[in-house]
Protein backbone atom coordinates (compact mmCIF):
# COMPACT_ATOMS: atom_id res chain seq x y z
CA UNK A 1 0.00 0.00 0.00
CA UNK A 2 1.75 3.34 -1.24
CA UNK A 3 1.86 5.69 1.62
CA UNK A 4 -0.59 7.84 1.37
CA UNK A 5 -1.76 10.62 3.52
CA UNK A 6 -4.41 13.92 3.55
CA UNK A 7 -3.11 17.27 2.64
CA UNK A 8 -5.53 20.51 3.64
CA UNK A 9 -4.76 22.57 0.15
CA UNK A 10 -7.50 26.04 -0.98
CA UNK A 11 -9.79 24.31 1.88
CA UNK A 12 -10.24 21.29 0.12
CA UNK A 13 -9.19 17.64 1.41
CA UNK A 14 -6.77 15.63 -0.85
CA UNK A 15 -4.42 12.92 -0.91
CA UNK A 16 -0.90 12.89 -1.89
CA UNK A 17 1.01 10.14 -2.39
CA UNK A 18 3.99 10.98 -0.58
CA UNK A 19 6.21 7.92 -2.45
CA UNK A 20 5.93 9.50 -5.33
CA UNK A 21 6.68 12.85 -4.11
CA UNK A 22 9.64 11.53 -2.50
CA UNK A 23 10.55 9.96 -5.97
CA UNK A 24 10.16 13.60 -8.09
CA UNK A 25 13.12 15.27 -9.07
CA UNK A 26 11.74 18.59 -7.47
CA UNK A 27 11.83 16.94 -3.75
CA UNK A 28 15.08 15.55 -4.69
CA UNK A 29 16.28 18.94 -5.04
CA UNK A 30 15.16 20.54 -1.97
CA UNK A 31 16.46 17.42 -0.08
CA UNK A 32 19.97 18.31 -1.63
CA UNK A 33 19.33 22.36 -0.81
CA UNK A 34 18.50 21.91 2.87
CA UNK A 35 21.56 19.35 2.99
CA UNK A 36 23.41 22.46 1.82
CA UNK A 37 22.99 24.91 4.45
CA UNK A 38 22.19 22.70 7.69
CA UNK A 39 24.86 20.65 7.29
CA UNK A 40 27.64 23.78 6.75
CA UNK A 41 26.00 25.42 9.61
CA UNK A 42 25.98 22.45 12.19
CA UNK A 43 29.29 22.02 11.31
CA UNK A 44 29.91 25.40 12.13
CA UNK A 45 28.09 25.90 15.22
CA UNK A 46 29.71 22.30 17.06
CA UNK A 47 33.03 23.84 15.79
CA UNK A 48 32.61 27.30 17.52
CA UNK A 49 30.79 25.68 19.87
CA UNK A 50 33.79 23.37 21.58
CA UNK A 51 36.08 25.20 20.68
CA UNK A 52 36.09 27.63 23.53
CA UNK A 53 36.44 24.13 25.98
CA UNK A 54 39.22 23.31 24.20
CA UNK A 55 41.17 26.48 24.28
CA UNK A 56 40.79 27.21 28.31
CA UNK A 57 41.64 23.74 28.84
CA UNK A 58 45.12 23.26 26.05
CA UNK A 59 45.67 27.07 25.47
CA UNK A 60 46.52 30.07 27.82
CA UNK A 61 45.49 32.05 25.09
CA UNK A 62 41.91 33.19 25.99
CA UNK A 63 43.50 34.60 29.83
CA UNK A 64 44.77 37.64 27.86
CA UNK A 65 43.04 40.29 29.16
CA UNK A 66 41.85 42.22 25.79
CA UNK A 67 40.10 45.29 27.13
CA UNK A 68 41.49 46.39 31.20
CA UNK A 69 40.22 42.69 33.08
CA UNK A 70 38.33 41.36 30.79
CA UNK A 71 39.88 38.07 28.70
CA UNK A 72 39.20 36.68 25.53
CA UNK A 73 37.86 34.10 27.22
CA UNK A 74 35.09 36.19 28.42
CA UNK A 75 34.63 37.68 24.70
CA UNK A 76 34.30 34.24 23.34
CA UNK A 77 31.89 33.22 25.36
CA UNK A 78 29.69 36.20 24.91
CA UNK A 79 30.14 35.26 21.38
CA UNK A 80 28.64 31.67 21.82
CA UNK A 81 25.42 33.18 22.50
CA UNK A 82 25.06 36.10 19.63
CA UNK A 83 26.24 32.95 17.89
CA UNK A 84 23.62 31.02 19.04
CA UNK A 85 20.55 33.86 18.51
CA UNK A 86 22.12 34.58 14.69
CA UNK A 87 22.27 31.20 14.12
CA UNK A 88 18.41 30.43 15.02
CA UNK A 89 17.56 33.88 13.67
CA UNK A 90 18.55 32.70 10.15
CA UNK A 91 17.98 29.09 10.89
CA UNK A 92 13.74 30.38 11.42
CA UNK A 93 13.94 32.79 8.30
CA UNK A 94 15.37 29.31 6.09
CA UNK A 95 13.03 26.85 7.93
CA UNK A 96 9.95 29.26 6.43
CA UNK A 97 11.53 29.09 2.92
CA UNK A 98 11.67 25.62 3.08
CA UNK A 99 8.58 25.37 4.41
CA UNK A 100 7.26 27.48 1.13
CA UNK A 101 9.07 24.78 -1.40
CA UNK A 102 7.40 21.73 0.40
CA UNK A 103 3.85 23.20 0.08
CA UNK A 104 4.61 23.79 -3.62
CA UNK A 105 6.33 20.58 -4.16
CA UNK A 106 2.90 18.92 -2.71
CA UNK A 107 0.67 21.74 -4.81
CA UNK A 108 2.90 20.22 -7.62
CA UNK A 109 2.44 16.79 -6.68
CA UNK A 110 -1.51 16.94 -6.91
CA UNK A 111 -1.43 19.33 -10.16
CA UNK A 112 0.77 16.86 -12.44
CA UNK A 113 -0.66 13.73 -10.45
CA UNK A 114 -3.83 11.83 -10.04
CA UNK A 115 -6.13 15.01 -9.41
CA UNK A 116 -5.51 14.08 -5.71
CA UNK A 117 -7.12 11.04 -6.10
CA UNK A 118 -4.77 7.93 -4.39
CA UNK A 119 -3.97 5.51 -6.92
Amino acid sequence: MPNVSEHQTNANRTTVDYEKVVESGQFKQFMQNKRKFIIPFTIFFLIFYFLLPVLTSYTTFLNTPVIGDISWVWLFAFAQFIMTWVLCTIYVKKANAFDEQVERIIEDQIDDGDGGKAS
